[in-house]
């Protein structure tokens, strides 16, 4: 019975996950973000993909020993998965480019001799709490197969949960900060992975109001409207890059930190 059960609680959670995430991603005209559509493909496929592949590994043996080897199926079923998860990403992000402002950019007036800085944090909690649910499922899966409540090929889901996690936690919260030496943007509560434009790379910077639903849902996205750091909808800082590209980061106070880039540009 414990066999039974155990992947059945996997996928209840899993549904609740999926069902909080859309909730939080609903839009006024019903759209559901890139990333709700990637997710949501590709976990869809592990999972029916993994369930098959161990029916089918254990049909006419006794014991679980004796079953055939999943790893054509586990392989097949990875890219099918990733495949599907990335149309469903493609399919979402349709943002129709916006032209920015005709307003001058902030700036401020810097005191000679001086030396200034800027410095921003913001951080999702639901997509934190994302991660330590998937976190707790790839512990789950592999405590449930050593103790015999689920068959040992089960844990062949503990890595993508585990994979998940470590993802997802990096985008759960974005620092933003503004120096002389340029802009730096770090991801995670260890400021890794991180991103670095000096004052030379930007042409200048401003403010927009952007939402989940216009660049494609949360977390590192690309769209018609360049790249995207979402964490919440609102005000973000836009950068427009010497290469005519714009990089965008949702934080608190963003007319500051373009002010000083702008600024801080002028004076070099």
């Amino acid at each position: 019975m414990g066999r039974a059960l155990f992947p059945a609680l996997v996928r209840a959670v899993l549904t609740a996950v999926a069902a909080l995430a859309l909730r939080r991603a609903g839009t006024d005209n019903g759209a559901i973000p890139g990333w709700a559509l990637a997710g949501l493909g590709f976990g869809g496929v592990m999972l029916l993909g993994g369930q098959a592949s161990i029916v089918r590994a254990n049909l006419d043996h006794a014991d679980w020993r004796d079953a055939d080897s999943v790893t054509s199926w586990v392989v097949g079923t990875l890219v099918v998965a990733a495949t599907v998860g990335v149309i469903g990403s493609l399919a979402a992000q349709r943002a129709p480019a916006q032209v920015p402002s005709a307003a001058d950019d902030p700036a401020l007036e810097l005191p000679a001799g001086q030396r200034l800085a800027w410095l921003a944090r913001t951080s999702i909690p639901w997509l934190q709490a994302v991660s330590a649910v998937t976190g707790l499922l790839a512990i789950a899966v592999v405590v449930g197969a050593l103790a015999g409540l689920a068959d040992p090929p089960v844990a062949l889901a503990a890595p993508p949960f585990a994979l998940a996690c470590v993802l997802v936690l990096a985008c759960s919260s974005v620092q933003a900060r503004v120096t002389e030496r340029g802009l730096d943007v770090s991801f995670g509560p260890l400021g890794w992975p991180s991103r670095r434009w000096v004052l030379e790379d930007i042409e200048s910077a401003r403010t927009e109001n952007r939402t989940p639903a216009q660049v494609g849902g949360w977390g590192y996205r690309l769209s018609g409207l360049g790249t995207t750091v979402m964490l919440r909808g609102g005000e973000c800082l836009v950068i427009r890059t010497a290469k005519g590209k714009d990089f965008a980061v949702s934080v608190d106070d963003a007319e500051h930190g373009a002010a000083l880039l702008n600024s801080l540009s002028a004076r070099t």
